[in-house]
């Protein structure tokens, strides 16, 4: 990791034809100023030869750097792949191996997948991609443990998302790692996004439902998200939205991708970690504001989470917010 009031520096590898949203999901969050918040990361654009770079809706990008832009990179991303499972310039794959030798993080949105797999990064790894894409995937490298039914897999040193949307929280979930649930709560919060979507990509891999079988249930989650110190039963959150218990738990599942229980706990997590970060309040006192009822529960819950304490989180974390220095830390390899 960058040494303490260095910016984390960002490269996104492309090839043509290049999908312009997939590398924007990455340069809106990773690259974009935002005057209300201080700067972490620097962001560029690099392909195996500089110059004007097609893309898949027309109009050239015009990329300035080269493969050597990855010898810099702290995180290097990988914003889709044409075609997917397409060849992959031995150049290409060797920078990439390069540079995940000497530390840097390697991510992929959607197709980038088949070219980690390529590099050897995937072997022996959970990987994922766009559920089109999956079973391509799975029988193109069979030494790759495909999972079809997540938005994105995290190693630490190495990750991948499934579709392009899933990118984007992909992107969100490494910020969060490196800077805590508040900050990257704030960039979502710009992006007009949720700040942290945990579900599956199972709801895209389905026939759509109806229109109009379903009403939304944004209302219950913003109430929810007021009251997480309160019990919030399945029963009082169905009764809020004026459905069965049973019929408020099936459409909690199809519209959100995780069981309210599921769910739940993540925003007192999210909650928790956002305490921990902007104030000084003692632990006992975070753990009830957040809904999670006791030091002894937050402290359970944070380990089987984020794999620390409460407060080694909050020496990790506390500065990022108000500070323009990169944390003093280091990512978990997760294999």
């Amino acid at each position: 990791m960058p040494v303490s009031g260095a910016r984390h520096h960002v490269v996104a590898l492309l090839n043509e034809p290049q999908s312009p949203f997939e590398l924007a999901c990455a340069a809106e969050v990773f690259g974009a100023e935002r005057p209300d918040l201080p700067t972490h990361y620097t962001f560029e654009v690099c392909a195996r030869r500089p110059g004007p770079l097609a893309t898949t809706v027309g109009h050239a990008l015009l990329v300035e750097s080269g493969l050597d832009a990855l010898r810099s990179a702290d995180t290097v991303i990988v914003p889709g792949w044409q075609p997917p499972g397409g060849p992959v310039p031995d150049e290409v794959l060797e920078a990439l191996r390069a540079a995940h030798r000497r530390g840097a993080r390697i991510v992929s949105i959607c197709t980038g997948a088949f070219v980690l797999a390529r590099a050897g990064l995937l072997a022996g790894r959970r990987a994922t991609t766009h559920w089109r894409r999956s079973e391509l995937l799975a029988e193109a490298f069979p030494e790759v443990t495909v999972v079809g039914d997540v938005l994105y897999v995290d190693h630490g040193d190495v990750a991948t998302s499934a579709g392009s949307g899933a990118g984007i929280d992909l992107c969100l979930h490494l910020v969060r790692s490196d800077l805590g649930a508040f900050y990257a709560t704030q960039v979502a919060r710009s992006m007009v996004l949720p700040p942290h979507r945990d579900g599956s990509q199972l709801p895209y891999a389905t026939p759509p439902a109806p229109a109009g079988t379903d009403d939304s249930l944004a209302p219950v989650l913003e109430w929810a998200l007021t009251r997480l110190e309160t019990d919030l039963s399945v029963d009082r959150l169905a009764a809020y939205a004026g459905l069965s218990p049973r019929t408020f738990a099936r459409r909690f599942v199809r519209q959100v991708g995780v069981s309210p229980g599921q769910w739940l706990l993540q925003q007192r997590i999210d909650a928790a970690r956002s305490l921990l970060e902007r104030t000084d309040l003692p632990v006992e006192t975070v753990a009830v504001r957040a809904g999670l009822s006791s030091a002894v529960n937050l402290r359970r819950r944070f380990r089987t989470a984020l794999g620390t304490t409460p407060g080694a989180y909050r020496r990790l974390f506390g500065e990022a917010w108000s500070t323009t220095a990169w944390p003093s830390s280091h990512r978990k390899d997760r294999n």
